[in-house]
């Protein structure tokens, strides 16, 4: 088994050492470019492509198309900041070092620590290894779409976090990019510094989105929480995803015995870095300030009724229709479970005459039989 381990092992550094050294020699033809381009005009470009297909007739990556992506790499990153990463890619060209890999979620905590600014204003303040870190482990697909669709470098940077973080697909980062999770994530309203410890609140508002969206659901303009609910179940992988990594399903309608009545929680989840529950309550209409007591006596119940004694305090969500943030924070200042809200967005609704209008799952399935 240590053989197979050390195999295993060495074919992945063997592939990030392979992805570090040609988005090193991407930069260089990026920053060539846009060197040459000035002087030579727009068809430089396209003769350029062409005399390196006939020189290197079996090498990929020197179409027209890619050729312009490079250039847009390295004008992407051809600031101070962008100048350290391609001095650093230069300097283990040319001495053939083996990149260096740490672990993921060490070099994360501890590199991007530095990299990402205090204040939001200021650009970040990166060293040529961190940079290089974080850059070489991202395959070029995700590279063009990062840099591509990013308005500017903190933005990449969280991007290029996520993805080593979370193994991201090329697909998957597309569609993360396309919802706009970077101005999402980490901006719920919540009272997690009053109510959690400090080493797990920070993680905890981080985990939260605002708004959440949900444009994978298809519902009437008239749909009630359970059906929203229930939407919400029947695409669970889609709803895992847009919730974020560590998220696993428990249970609709878990029920919680208090007293002589029964209540039941709307959506029950575990998440797997904070070892707590997340308790999950959907309001098809606006935010109302009861609606913060109510989840805060289910959190009270949960961790009663559900939570184990090595499970951390367990969480409560409410994703609204939508909210006034300011008497979100109000119903919140008092609470002394944590809680945080959020929106959420719809993309699709059929206006509420056509519910009986359009054919039911089974009434296709046997439409088809009879073709």
């Amino acid at each position: 088994m240590n053989l197979k381990s050390k195999i295993r092992s060495s074919q992945i550094k063997a592939a990030l050492a392979v992805n570090a050294e040609l988005i090193g020699f991407y930069w260089d033809l990026g920053k060539m470019i846009s060197e040459k381009q000035t002087a030579w005009g727009t068809s430089f470009l396209e003769q350029l492509s062409k005399d390196l297909k006939d020189e290197f007739p079996n090498m990929n990556g020197l179409s027209f198309r890619n050729l312009k992506y490079c250039r847009q790499f390295y004008q992407f990153y051809a600031s101070p900041i962008g100048q350290q990463v391609v001095a650093q890619l230069e300097m283990q060209t040319q001495a053939g070092e083996e990149i260096i890999q740490q672990p993921v979620g060490q070099t994360l905590q501890q590199l991007v620590a530095e990299i990402q600014p205090s204040d939001k204003n200021k650009k970040p303040q990166a060293t040529d290894l961190i940079w290089q870190q974080l850059v070489a482990q991202i395959p070029w697909g995700h590279n063009i779409l990062i840099f591509s669709k990013s308005t500017d470098q903190q933005e990449a940077l969280f991007y290029i976090q996520k993805t080593i973080e979370n193994g991201w697909s090329r697909a998957v980062l597309s569609l993360q990019i396309e919802s706009g999770l970077y101005s999402r994530q980490g901006k719920a309203i919540t009272n997690f510094k009053n109510t959690l410890p400090e080493n797990s609140s920070d993680l905890a508002h981080q985990l939260l989105k605002d708004p959440y969206q949900f444009d994978f659901l298809t519902l009437t303009e008239n749909y009630r929480e359970r059906e929203l609910e229930n939407a919400l179940v029947e695409n669970i992988t889609k709803f895992l995803l847009e919730l974020g990594s560590g998220f696993a399903y428990v249970g609709k309608q878990v029920p919680l015995q208090v007293g002589d009545k029964e209540y039941a929680i709307d959506l029950l989840f575990y998440h797997l870095k904070l070892r707590a529950y997340v308790v999950i309550e959907l309001k098809a209409t606006e935010f109302e300030p009861e609606f913060a007591g109510k989840l805060s006596f289910y959190l009270s119940a949960a961790n009663d009724l559900l939570k184990h004694p090595t499970d951390n305090p367990t969480i409560g969500l409410m994703i609204c229709k939508n909210k006034n943030n300011i008497i979100v924070e109000y119903a919140l200042k008092n609470i002394n479970q944590p809680i945080g809200v959020s929106e959420y967005e719809l993309t699709k609704q059929f206006p509420e005459q056509f519910r009986s209008s359009l054919p039911t799952i089974e009434e296709i399935e046997n439409e088809l039989k009879s073709v």
